[in-house]
């Protein structure tokens, strides 16, 4: 009896905590609302954005969201993302914008990578930039966390960017009893991290509690994968899969969701919340140990927020 009470206490502060963090965000998105002109929820189709958008329902419905959905589509994606993506905005009713890194290339503003680890991963931020200005966006919301990474530990939750969208971690202001300041110069946009003080467990713990529906890629599944640099990556037509590479048919399933040139999947038999939970809380690895473009370098995502990356 004494175990089903200690568990049922466990439970109410999971509750409480969850409230809590849901509570934050809600109240972040909402002052987006209220101090921007021209916010874009950017939307990826994997956990955390699925996340912002659920957030994003309580913070305003029954009314329409005050900003668009935006994806920076690499071409490069999971199918199962674009589809669930399609799904979920048809569900929602809400506009979808779409920026194409193929676009970007076919105007010669960004050059596609050759060779065999080729990805268009960094081509996003020509995209990205290209949309903001096209639209006038003033505020992008994006579901990074600070326990994702060291450059994103760094963040506000109201990152300001200059008028190229670099980021200078020496601007950042301070954000003292939760004041947010969103005040910025012509040509200057904000970054916002409503889920920024979440963890990867936090964030599972919350699609558990909300039912919230995930594309089947982050669940174990079959598929043919390739072993690369000690990374099991999901086999695809760009990958430039040649002789030297070890093609075997895996159950594997992703933490992380990105383009597919270098997003590695994780070797995996969890079918359930429960399953993917007890897998996140024994990891001794961060979710971004899958993406192959953070082992450029010890600094690659900082190198690549200057840049303008979200």
């Amino acid at each position: 009896m004494l175990h089903n009470k200690e568990e049922s206490i466990d439970y109410k502060q999971q509750m409480d905590y969850l409230d809590h963090l849901e509570a934050e965000a809600i109240y972040i998105l909402r002052e987006v609302a209220g101090q921007f002109e021209n916010p874009a929820l950017l939307f990826s189709g994997g956990k955390d954005s699925i996340t912002l958008v659920h957030l994003a329902k309580k913070a305003f419905r029954p009314g329409k969201f005050p900003f668009p959905l935006v994806h920076i589509d690499t071409g490069h994606n999971f199918p199962e993302t674009i589809e669930f993506r399609d799904r979920l905005v048809e569900q929602l009713g809400e506009k979808l914008i779409v920026g194409l890194v193929q676009e970007s290339i076919d105007q010669g503003k960004a050059v596609e990578q050759k060779g065999k680890h080729a990805s268009r991963n960094a081509l996003q931020t020509v995209t990205l930039l290209d949309t903001i200005e096209k639209y006038g966006f003033d505020a992008c919301i994006g579901g990074a966390r600070r326990d994702e990474e060291k450059a994103r530990a760094k963040e506000r939750i109201f990152s300001v960017r200059d008028e190229f969208g670099q980021w200078d971690p020496k601007r950042q202001r301070p954000e003292l009893w939760n004041i947010l300041n969103g005040k910025i110069h012509k040509g200057e946009n904000v970054r916002v991290f409503p889920i920024s003080n979440w963890t990867e467990l936090d964030v599972w713990n919350y699609i558990k509690r909300e039912n919230i529906a995930l594309p089947s890629i982050y669940f174990s599944h079959e598929r043919d994968v390739v072993l690369r640099n000690g990374q099991w990556m999901a086999a695809a037509p760009f990958l430039n899969i040649d002789g030297e590479d070890i093609l075997e048919h895996k159950s594997v399933r992703f933490r992380t969701v990105g383009d597919m040139t270098c997003t590695a999947a994780v070797d995996s038999v969890a079918t359930e919340l429960d399953d993917i939970i007890e897998e996140i809380k024994a990891s001794t690895v961060s979710e971004r140990g899958a993406r192959m473009d953070d082992k450029v370098s010890e600094a690659a995502m900082e190198e690549r927020k200057k840049q303008g990356y979200f």
